[in-house]
């Protein structure tokens, strides 16, 4: 599968948003905006959906919602980005129901998914929520709906930016990779040229970064050393 990198932009305002994303707007085809409420994660950030409708960009942009109730803000965030995605672990209200919910608002309006796991979570909770088909077998309108479109493994706890990645999330991606030959699997913390390679080795196609990307002094090269 194509290799990604797509930068992650961890900030307090959207001042700093608009000029993280002019430092990579020519140079990859994504960005991850990292949300956090302050109370699912010890963390609070830039989190207003409404400040993007003031910017142009050629980027798509993906926000991942570090957040208590993600039910509550997925829609204002639909409206102004192109994927989302939401943690298995915060506190959604009667969680089976409400991430199939969830999906399929998404795809409703025609924007992509993901689901995140913290390192911690177990593989098997995604099982129900992917498809094992492959991409050209056909499938139920309805089942198709209700299916991610990314699963986004965290190497580090969510909440701060310049973690040690743990390296036994590697097996987790070893293990999603083999259920879900054709499917999207994100990795995001602690990435660097070392650890996004073992990251691909273990079957992730999408490599999220943000500290060893932008505390580099050449952005382009620290870019493309994490395809290799």
């Amino acid at each position: 599968m194509q290799i990604e990198i797509i930068p992650t932009i961890l900030v307090k305002n959207f001042e700093e948003v608009k000029e993280k994303i002019k430092q990579v707007e020519n140079l990859v085809d994504w960005v991850q905006l990292d949300i956090m409420d302050g109370v699912f994660v010890n963390n609070e950030t830039w989190d207003n959906p409404k400040d993007l409708k003031k910017i142009k960009t050629k980027l798509k942009l993906e926000a991942h919602l570090m957040v208590q109730k993600p039910e509550e803000v997925i829609d204002d965030w639909l409206e102004v980005v192109d994927r989302v995605i939401i943690h298995f672990e915060s506190k959604i209200t009667n969680r089976e129901l409400g991430i199939r919910g969830m999906i399929e608002k998404a795809h409703k309006r025609g924007k992509q998914i993901g689901l995140a796991i913290n390192p911690e979570t177990p593989i098997d909770v995604v099982r129900s929520y992917i498809s094992t088909k492959r991409s050209d077998q056909p499938s139920e309108q309805s089942e198709r709906s209700t299916i991610l479109d990314i699963v986004l493994c965290m190497a580090v706890q969510p909440g701060l930016g310049g973690q040690e990645f743990k390296y036994w999330v590697l097996k987790k991606i070893e293990i999603l990779r083999r259920l879900w030959p054709s499917g999207n699997i994100e990795v995001d913390g602690g990435i660097n040229p070392e650890t996004a390679k073992k990251t691909i080795k273990a079957g992730a196609n999408l490599i999220c970064a943000g500290t060893y990307i932008f505390r580099s002094k050449d952005i382009e090269k620290a870019i493309e050393s994490l395809k290799i």
